[in-house]
């Protein structure tokens, strides 16, 4: 028993360490930028960088979020949608990113699809809130950032 009890915690410490999760977080990364990413390429036209399709400005008119006109609302989501996720892919203040688009997922379950909370703004919610108390990880821009601001041992 004291056999199997040792490869346990072995295993366990293992799996536990900090390129396994550093992993698993690159992977949260890389799949909450994804579902963000796309539905901000959903927001252009085809074939263009950032040029806003128009059709965005009347499906915005539908969502009537309070306080926001669809002239602020439509440019500023289509914005965030593509520059948070590149944040988020590389690492690159990490926390901010995923701040912010939690508070893009709170605005879309209260405001647009209040119905899809537990099939779809749950996961996007867990990702974040795991990117923000956890960070990015090894594999980060951040990461490389806090190595080179730390005094050399």
């Amino acid at each position: 028993m004291q056999r199997i009890t040792t490869i346990y915690d072995r295993v366990t410490g293992f799996l536990s360490g900090r390129i396994i999760e550093s992993f698993a977080l690159l992977l949260t990364r890389l799949a909450l930028a994804g579902v963000f990413w796309r539905s901000g390429r959903t927001k252009v036209v085809e074939g263009t960088a950032l040029e806003i399709d128009e059709t965005q400005y009347y499906l915005f008119e539908e969502f009537n979020l309070p306080g926001l006109s669809p002239d602020i609302a439509v440019p500023l989501t289509t914005y965030a949608e593509h520059f948070f996720p590149i944040l988020i892919a590389f690492g690159i203040a990490t926390r901010f990113g995923a701040a912010a688009l939690l508070v893009m997922t709170a605005v879309i379950q209260i405001f647009v699809f209040p119905e899809a909370w537990w099939a779809v703004h749950s996961l996007w919610a867990a990702m974040a809130l795991v990117l923000i108390s956890r960070g990015a990880g090894i594999f980060s821009f951040d990461a490389a950032v806090t190595k080179l601001r730390s005094p050399a041992k």
